[in-house]
């Protein structure tokens, strides 16, 4: 099993001393070559469970502690004698046969792992840190070493040491730790300017610095790889929090997830299908001709493929994306599948209706039309000269309806079809509106106020004749005899209002989109009326010429339809001039 180098050698170094610490109790009864052995089993063991990188710490540590406590007296430190030299071996080897063990034996798990807790910028900080500043504190705790006693002079390094843990880490830390321990045994510790150590205590105060500097430096950075660790969770926590979004505001087609996973990963991502054997691109986004890194199937036949280097903990992220997208993909095809057949159901309702027109609006004026030219036909019948024009008066207003009836049902299909193509040109309004009035019954008795210095319109004429012919029909059905309706015109800034305004019996405001819809007349139970279609023509007739028709109140009664048409640019319409 493989420890992280933060538990495995704050937990060696304690077992290094509680070995000297047995030594040191049993009083001679360990030899040295016992102890020397024990340390090198303990330098074996930490170092074969934790990175091999990691080995020149307990080594050194263990090689402290087998050359102090080897033998009477225990304490003291003497780098160039007999048992320092089989120490240094002892230690050494274990070393190196951990560092073999630990690199040929399992996956290699402490310093890769745990190096990424903190970025190689924050470490080479903290490795800057302490190359500065624990000369520098020399410098200075030299020139009071009166003042100062061992104690003193181990809490001020130690306190360097936590500040380089806090901005670099465990690794630069250790280093710092290591270095100190070499500059107080040379620099505070008798006999001074040597490595030796004659005192007991100063050894194992010596000792313990190393180990607590280890223990602190790698709490110091557990918090701190606790803090990247729960950054990182919290962007991941929101990127989750926008994807989810995403499908709760219906923004949840491929392209928008792709976009959402480009602009939280900075990295080029496209989405795969399998068609047919081969795997082809549906939707992208980014950067894509960069090498593909990661493949991520969502299903056996979907995959997120993600194109650049992906931050570390980003893989529940990506692997909630690759299932989104899956399910973007069919929710899209199925909204295409659901608006394809809302038009296939709307095409249906429309034949549906058309038939229903046929069958009945229409064959009222065919039936007059046809009975009247029997009439005329009649050979044993003499009819008067009054008979005869009531019946061609009837033939030709049965003809008239026939014709506005059918006209209006091509209308109605091109527009439900979107066969519509406007030609549009500068038009002068007041020259549109008498064309308008012609054909319409009663049409004379529309009182028109279409100034003629109003600007021109951006229009197709003929398509905007048929609209105000069709909303001046319904006008004029539905006025009283004493109170005509009125067409006006005005303009405002860039574009012109017209108004066909009646005095007749209104229309209720929730009804007020109905009366656009087809084959509605209302509550009117009058066929020769028409069949509904009038006021949906002319809405899909305005609208098609980038123009709007609302209806609204006319005050003291009735209802007034204005339609808004934009003013034509005027070097167009000098052109047109």
């Amino acid at each position: 099993m493989a420890f992280p180098a933060h538990f495995a050698l704050p937990v060696g170094a304690t077992f290094l001393l509680c070995v000297g610490a047995t030594a040191a109790g049993l009083d001679g009864r360990l030899s040295g070559t016992a102890v020397a052995v024990a340390c090198g089993v303990v330098v074996l063991v930490t170092t074969a469970v934790t990175d091999a990188r990691a080995a020149p710490v307990p080594a050194v540590i263990g090689w402290m502690v087998a050359s102090s406590f080897a033998r009477a007296p225990y304490g003291s430190l003497h780098p160039t004698g007999h048992q320092a030299a089989v120490s240094a071996a002892s230690v050494s080897a274990a070393a190196l046969v951990g560092a073999v063990m630990s690199g040929t034996l399992r996956p290699v798990f402490g310093l890769a792992s745990f190096a990424s807790g903190l970025d190689g910028r924050r470490q080479m900080y903290g490795g800057l840190l302490a190359v500065v500043l624990l000369p520098a504190l020399t410098l200075i705790v030299t020139s009071l070493r009166a003042q100062l006693s061992l104690t003193d002079n181990l809490l001020i390094y130690l306190l360097a040491v936590v500040a380089v843990a806090v901005v670099g880490g465990f690794w630069p830390a250790v280093f710092a730790a290591i270095s100190a321990s070499l500059i107080i045994n040379w620099y505070f510790t008798p006999p001074f300017h040597t490595f030796t150590i004659a005192e007991p205590d100063n050894l194992l105060a010596l000792l313990l610095f190393i180990v607590v500097a280890i223990v602190v430096s790698s709490v110091v950075h557990l918090a701190a790889r606790r803090l990247v660790d729960a950054r990182r969770s919290r962007a991941e926590a929101e990127a989750l929090g926008r994807l989810a979004g995403s499908v709760l505001g219906r923004e949840d087609t491929p392209a928008v997830v792709l976009q959402h996973l480009h602009a939280t990963l900075a990295v080029g991502t496209e989405l795969l299908e399998r068609v047919a054997g081969r795997w082809v691109r549906v939707a992208h986004c980014g950067d894509t001709a960069a090498p593909e890194r990661q493949r991520i199937l969502a299903r056996d036949d979907v995959a997120l493929v993600v194109h650049g280097v992906v931050a570390p903990g980003s893989e529940r992220l990506l692997d909630a994306a690759a299932g989104q997208l899956a399910a973007a993909l069919d929710r899209d095809r199925l909204r295409t599948q659901a608006a394809q057949a809302e038009a296939l159901a709307a095409g249906n309702r429309m034949r549906t209706a058309l038939l229903a027109a046929v069958s009945h609006d229409l064959r009222t004026p065919l039936a007059s039309i046809k009975a009247s030219i029997s009439s005329l036909r009649q050979s044993d019948v003499r009819w008067s000269p009054e008979d005869e024009a009531t019946l061609l008066a009837t033939i030709d207003e049965s003809s008239d309806r026939l014709d506005s009836l059918i006209a209006n049902l091509l209308d109605m299909s091109r527009v439900q079809t979107g066969a519509l193509q406007p030609f549009l040109r500068p038009a002068a309004v007041d020259e549109i509106a008498p064309l308008a009035l012609r054909g319409i019954a009663g049409g004379e008795r529309v009182r028109l106020d279409v100034p003629e210095t109003l600007p021109l319109v951006l229009t197709d004429a003929g398509l905007l004749e048929r609209a105000l012919a069709n909303l001046l029909t319904n006008a004029v059905r539905f006025s009283p005899a004493d109170r005509p309706p009125t067409l006006s015109a005005e303009a405002y800034d860039d574009v012109i209002e017209l108004s066909i305004v009646d005095h007749g019996p209104g229309v209720a405001f929730d009804d007020r989109d109905r009366i656009f819809e087809p084959f509605q007349r209302l509550g009117d139970q009058d066929a020769s009326t028409g069949v509904g279609l009038g006021l949906a023509v002319a809405r899909g007739f305005v609208e098609a010429v980038s123009g709007t028709l609302r209806p609204s109140e006319t005050p003291g009664g009735g209802l007034t339809m204005t339609v808004r048409l934009p003013v034509a640019p005027v070097a167009a319409s000098r052109v047109e001039s």
